[in-house]
């Protein structure tokens, strides 16, 4: 086990559920990016980063089976009526033993190893069962229903996550808007506690499956994320990630990740809560 590192790799594992029909942008888990499949960036990146000693694709369609079986890559089919991404890592979890398994976006290609040691430093606490990230919000993103904004406690417990803006500055404070990242780690337990709750009201209205924790009064801690990344969810976004992987330079990639976030006041980052102690 690492010295940084609340659990060890052999322990951890990562599912990305890969959903074939996805919404807004329907079967973008194989639509190309930079020459290859978004998701092959997704489980590339993650079959790379230390901290996780298995990787393993959910499908729920044997287009993407056929994907993972001709690039190598451990699959598991599941079921397409699962309602969410967590709902898929319980179904891994099922078949696979771990302490931790990591929920990893299917469109996410752009996340790092920075998001995955800040998503597990939390477990350092052992009354932490679930964990997810969040990073400054963007001035024009704070309206925007399509990127989900979080509000915490002062030890980093989650009280509500949300499309609409919140909190809902009436009388134009100074105030930091925090955008969630939608990556999360379970415990064994936690994760088996959520896959036995049925859909909530506030879930299914926001279609948000985190809410299905708290409306059970259920923990979520939130670490930060310390920079931003750009989740596919429409054609734009899939285009914007395109130029940026054709870059041929790491250092070009990263440059423009710091712009992504750039407008940052460096404060922001003093004040995110420290829920690992």
């Amino acid at each position: 086990m690492s010295l940084n590192m609340p659990v060890s790799p052999d322990r951890v594992v990562a599912v990305i559920p890969a959903r074939l029909a996805s919404t807004r942008l329907p079967r973008k888990v194989l639509r190309e990016v930079a020459g290859q499949p978004l998701l092959s960036w997704v489980v590339r990146n993650a079959l790379r980063w230390q901290e996780i000693g298995r990787v393993v694709v959910a499908a729920d369609s044997k287009e993407v089976a056929e994907l993972c079986a001709a690039r190598g890559w451990e699959c598991l089919m599941t079921s397409p009526e699962l309602p969410s991404g967590s709902d898929r890592l319980f179904a891994v979890s099922r078949e696979i033993d771990a302490d931790i398994y990591i929920n990893i976006q299917a469109d996410e290609p752009l996340m790092s190893d920075v998001h995955i040691r800040e998503l597990l430093l939390p477990f350092r606490n052992p009354d932490v069962g679930i964990t997810t990230l969040k990073v400054a919000c963007r001035e024009e993103d704070v309206a925007n229903p399509n990127v989900v904004k979080v509000v915490t406690a002062p030890t980093g417990r989650a009280l509500y996550f949300s499309r609409a803006t919140i909190p809902f500055n009436r009388d134009n404070q100074p105030t930091i808007y925090w955008k969630h990242l939608g990556l999360y780690a379970y415990r064994k337990a936690a994760l088996e506690r959520f896959a036995a709750l049925p859909p909530g009201q506030l879930e299914q209205t926001e279609r948000l499956e985190q809410l299905r924790l708290l409306e059970n009064g259920i923990d979520i801690y939130v670490a930060n994320g310390f920079f931003d990344t750009i989740g596919v969810d429409t054609e734009e976004d899939l285009q914007r990630v395109d130029a940026l992987l054709r870059e041929t330079s790491r250092g070009r990639v990263s440059g423009e990740l710091d712009r992504v976030d750039g407008d940052r006041d460096p404060a922001v980052i003093r004040s995110c809560p420290d829920v690992s102690e």
